[in-house]
């Protein structure tokens, strides 16, 4: 576990030393001024941080907490391409430092060296930002938007964040840069279907790595004795639910797994079918009978032995995806990350910079502040962090200073911001918690 002077000494190199050398590396700074790199990031992030809608005065009067005084017109006037680039390099450093909370006290869990969850999201940008981030489609041409995919994986255990890592918003998830990230033997990966790759599942297989997803509608399933099944004719023709047996997924790649399946109650099957409905609509692509037909179905494939996990576990754990969905959720409604109050396009790049690295400074701050709580509320937790984001500004000159800020958050956030059990309807750490009861 990462301790909260770590932290501190963390966001002190990360949000100073490496600011100002960014800065210098990039041309925002060619020469002495009273904002430098350090001074620049500081103020946007935390004046994002304390208020994603900040206007100019209000990030001038950041800059002052941060011991500058700058107008807000002479702020607006560093939003230029090299400020961009500036916030970029600090925030790929931030990444790359791994700070780890306490592990939950949820047992099932721990036999797994690790459980990450990942997914993407993306942020569209204004058209004259492709040169930089280039958006959906198959050219480059007038007329093409400009987006940036944003794509996290979090271990669920310890808590560290691999992520935000960025793309051009056209890049397929399955080809994306995370797939590159290698897992640890023992561990579990679960994530979205856009990540779909039996390249990636076999390798991460042959490192000793496990894999729990959803099946993509249309996977050859092969069975034992190497006959091809249509999957929707065979989980009609089962008499027994659940079903749960070995298969080798497509006769290219013949790799071994197992298919857990279960059947839905017919309303959850009715919302499935609207859903698929109304996504088909919207991206103006028919919808087969087939998929629809599937949707009564829960279907899971996985390389975990039954031993390991059994399907009622399976069809637990695949919930606990929905939480990187939660994290994505959070930093658009709360942190604004894909909103902004200008037209100008390097200015606009530089806030979604800003707010992504605050949004880092953010997670570390949860982890070593109640990462061990299985009923966490992110949500409570970046409200109070959001009330002490300027005292985080005036502290960073000082790592005593910084270390008794974070000291403060960490008890507030101990204090309080939790979920409230459910009786009915479970919530997933509820579900999780049950596990621990099973062998």
């Amino acid at each position: 576990m990462t301790s909260i002077r770590q932290v501190g000494q963390a966001m002190q190199r990360i949000l100073s030393e490496e600011a100002d050398k960014a800065a210098r590396t990039t041309g925002f700074v060619q020469r002495e001024s009273k904002m430098g790199g350090a001074e620049f990031v500081q103020t946007l992030v935390f004046g994002w941080m304390s208020n994603p809608q900040a206007t100019l005065e209000e990030l001038a009067q950041t800059a002052a907490s941060v011991g500058v005084a700058i107008t807000a017109q002479g702020l607006d006037q560093r939003f230029t391409e090299a400020g961009a680039a500036c916030l970029k390099s600090v925030l790929e450093q931030a990444v790359s430092q791994l700070v780890q909370g306490e592990t939950p006290e949820i047992s099932f869990l721990k036999r797994f060296t690790g459980v990450y969850i990942q997914d993407s999201t993306i942020i569209e940008l204004p058209e004259e930002l492709k040169s930089v981030w280039s958006g959906c489609g198959n050219s480059a041409g007038a007329g093409q938007p400009s987006s940036v995919k944003v794509e996290v994986r979090l271990n669920m255990l310890q808590g560290e964040m691999i992520g935000p890592l960025l793309e051009n918003g056209r890049v397929n998830d399955a080809v994306s840069q995370i797939q590159m990230v290698t897992l640890p033997a023992g561990s579990l990966s679960i994530a979205d279907l856009g990540y779909w790759s039996l390249t990636e599942m076999s390798r991460q297989a042959e490192r000793g790595a496990f894999w729990l997803s959803r099946i993509q509608s249309t996977a050859k399933v092969i069975s034992e004795d190497d006959q091809v099944w249509d999957l929707l004719d065979f989980l009609q023709a089962q008499p027994n639910q659940p079903i749960d047996c070995s298969i080798r997924l497509t006769a290219q790649h013949r790799l071994p797994a197992r298919l857990l399946a279960v059947r839905v109650p017919q309303e959850v099957a009715d919302q499935r079918r609207r859903k698929l409905r109304e996504e088909a609509q919207r991206r103006g692509k028919p919808l087969s009978s087939r998929r629809l037909a599937l949707a009564d179905w829960t279907i899971l494939v996985t390389n975990l032995p039954a031993e390991m996990l059994s399907v009622r576990q399976a069809m637990i754990l695949i919930r606990v995806r929905w939480q990187v969905e939660l994290l994505f959720k959070l930093w658009k409604s709360h942190a604004r990350i894909d909103e902004w109050r200008s037209t100008k396009p390097w200015r606009i790049l530089i806030e979604v910079y800003a707010k992504l690295l605050a949004m880092v400074v953010q997670h570390w701050l949860f982890l070593i502040g109640f990462w061990h709580f299985a009923n966490r509320s992110l949500f409570k937790a970046a409200c109070t962090i959001q009330h002490h984001a300027l005292l985080l500004a005036c502290s960073c000159a000082s790592l005593d200073a910084l270390t008794t800020a974070i000291t403060i958050i960490q008890r507030c956030l101990t204090a309080g911001c939790r979920i409230n059990k459910r009786k009915t309807d479970l919530r997933s750490f509820q579900l999780l918690f049950s596990l621990n009861e099973e062998p």
